[in-house]
């Protein structure tokens, strides 16, 4: 039988059937509309519109909707014996913890000296995988920046998704390019309840190389407000390593008829976590996932009671969230028109 270590979420299911009737309400009242325009100058106009796949595209989308609240209820079964179990509570010990990651265009450079090595970004999200296997009984949050920061994942005691949002980090999720690092800190800093009593870390990970603010003094603000800032820098320094791009002749980033290089700014990304009290680190660095749990374990843990899945237990998260993606896909692929190839196949034939 099917349980779930977070029973709560599944009120927002009431959410399912309030979309489906507001749904259908407005295809009524589209409905009555087009009827003043009568059948034959409603087919003239919108010859291409389909009737069906509209439907299936909302259905598609509820379903995938209620597979995602399923999934963050974490549902599992029960593997020792056939009974309904409920989810044990356990006292943990932790801190909270923010990641600051920059998805800047030159994150897509070679993380080494070859030109064709590992890129920056995939090398920080292979870091930050297996450090989030570290804090399992930490709350991690995700912020994103480039030109800008934005949240992108509030404090949760869930570590299977914000692996799931390390995993999606890509270049495109900040329009604006550049490299706001203060920014980053500041908005980790304002994801903190200033209310909760745990202990606090944000973690940076970049190429360092800051063009928007002051990250020194937003890393200065953290420390003052026991805010640890460590910093992992990505990259190498020295000459620099051209960035990858789509169209360019060169499969590189020209600007001005040159080749742009973006290095690692190694002394820069060590005074930020000097000002904020923590340590740099080298991303390149075989133990920067040992040292970084060494450096995060100097900060005391605040004891609380967390909702565990019973060991004997099989996690079902993975397959709802996959089902939903997969789902979610198919909707994206599916358009409002008539399908072309489709209206070439005669279903029904006149006997």
């Amino acid at each position: 039988m099917i349980n779930f270590a977070n029973p709560q979420y599944l009120y927002a299911l009431i959410a399912i059937p309030v979309i489906a009737i507001l749904y259908m309400l407005s295809r009524i009242s589209r409905r009555r509309k087009l009827v003043k325009f009568g059948p034959k100058l409603r087919s003239e106009l919108m010859p291409e519109a389909s009737k069906y796949l509209p439907n299936l595209k909302i259905i598609i989308e509820l379903i995938a909707l209620a597979l995602i609240i399923i999934a963050a209820a974490r549902p599992f079964v029960h593997t020792e014996n056939d009974v309904v179990i409920s989810s044990d509570e356990e006292t943990v010990k932790g801190i909270e913890v923010m990641i600051c990651c920059d998805v800047s265009n030159s994150m897509l450079a070679s993380a080494t000296d070859d030109t064709n090595g590992i890129s920056r970004l995939q090398r920080a999200k292979f870091i930050l995988d297996k450090c989030l296997d570290k804090m399992t009984n930490d709350r991690v949050g995700i912020v994103v920046f480039a030109g800008d920061a934005y949240l992108q994942l509030p404090l949760t005691p869930d570590v299977y998704s914000a692996k799931m949002y390390v995993n999606d980090l890509n270049t495109e999720m900040v329009p604006l390019q550049g490299t706001a690092i203060g920014s980053a800190i500041n908005s980790a800093m304002n994801a903190f309840d200033p209310e909760s009593t745990f202990n606090k870390a944000i973690i940076v990970v970049t190429d360092g190389e800051n063009f928007e603010d002051n990250a020194v003094e937003a890393a200065k603000a953290a420390a003052d407000a026991g805010i640890q800032v460590d910093v992992i820098g990505m990259g190498t320094p020295g000459e620099g390593m051209p960035i990858p791009a789509v169209g360019s002749p060169t499969g590189f980033l020209i600007y001005d008829g040159e080749e742009v290089r973006t290095a690692l700014d190694d002394a820069g990304a060590a005074e930020i976590a000097k000002a904020g009290k923590g340590i740099y680190l080298s991303g390149n660095s075989s133990s920067v996932v040992q040292d970084l749990e060494t450096q995060l374990g100097k900060i005391k843990q605040t004891e609380y009671k967390k909702t565990a899945i019973p060991s004997d237990s099989t996690d079902l998260f993975p397959i709802a969230i996959c089902i939903a993606l997969l789902l979610l896909l198919i909707d994206v692929t599916l358009p409002y028109s008539k399908i072309k190839w489709l209206k070439k196949i005669e279903f029904f034939t006149k006997k």
